[in-house]
């Protein structure tokens, strides 16, 4: 049985939609509450069993890197100061996976991105995470959970609005949640089905070929072209993933995900009914 220990995850982006904060500060670090996006987002990942994680940046988001890398001199000022908490907190962040860096130079597609990671994934299968798609749950351990059942790639879903389709790949699914169709962003009336993808994958070594071989038209390489060629040939699973999910690219999206987060936290809901 194949086994899964690597997650690629796409950051490069020029944070368009967060513009002009995410021309200094990449947009997959503003917090939610006291943690940075990515930082849950690894977390739930490792959580799920992954060891190593490649992140492909661009220039500019050198913060990235910094935040997953030891901080001696913050380490040392913490120490001596007693801040033993503290310090353990943030010595955690750069243990907990093997880190690796690949850069994206042109922004040509999400599948271009993928592909600047082909040298760093070893693994016969890996997952995808996009990097401002946030989910409260165990979105990584469902998707593993379907993986080590059919051994065959997984994309996750959640159902959306109607009126919300055109923001989304959507899919037709058959009775045993294969899927038999990828529409991008269709009209409400021409969706196939209310299930949207959202941004977390598992997926083959041989995607990198397909992502090669099958530009779009635009000259854009796009993840969901090249699923839909995988399905022509073997069985791409969908699965519905459980939680909350927002989409934390844009400033409502981040900052509902921030609303959500503090209605969960006992001290931090108190403390806003008093204000």
């Amino acid at each position: 049985m194949s086994k899964i220990s690597t997650a690629v995850i796409p950051v490069a982006g020029f944070g368009t939609r967060f513009l002009p904060v995410a021309k200094s500060v990449p947009k997959e670090l503003l917090p939610i509450l006291d943690r940075p996006l990515l930082q849950i987002l690894v977390e739930e990942i490792v959580a799920a069993g992954i060891t190593k994680i490649v992140f492909v940046v661009s220039s500019g988001k050198e913060a990235i890197r910094n935040h997953f890398s030891p901080a001696p001199a913050l380490e040392k000022k913490l120490a001596a100061s007693g801040q033993q908490k503290l310090l353990t907190e943030i010595q955690k962040i750069s243990q907990l996976a093997d880190f690796e860096f690949v850069e994206q130079v042109e922004m040509l597609g999400d599948g271009h991105a993928i592909l600047q990671a082909q040298t760093k994934v070893t693994d016969d299968n890996f997952l995808v995470v996009f990097g401002d798609e946030l989910i409260f749950g165990e979105p990584s351990k469902e998707l593993l959970s379907v993986f080590n059942a059919k051994q065959s790639a997984v994309v996750g879903l959640q159902k959306v609005a109607p009126t919300e389709l055109e923001n989304f790949g959507v899919v037709a699914v058959d009775s045993d949640f294969a899927i038999q169709k990828f529409v991008e962003k269709p009209k409400p009336e021409e969706a196939p089905s209310d299930l949207a993808i959202v941004g977390k994958y598992i997926v083959p070594q041989k995607i990198f070929n397909i992502l090669k071989q099958h530009p779009s038209a635009s000259g854009e390489i796009r993840l969901i072209d090249a699923l839909a060629i995988l399905a022509q040939t073997e069985k791409v699973f969908g699965k519905v993933l459980t939680g909350k999910r927002f989409d934390c690219g844009q400033a409502a999206g981040w900052l509902a995900a921030n609303f959500f987060a503090a209605e969960a936290d006992p001290q931090i809901a108190k403390a806003l009914k008093k204000n």
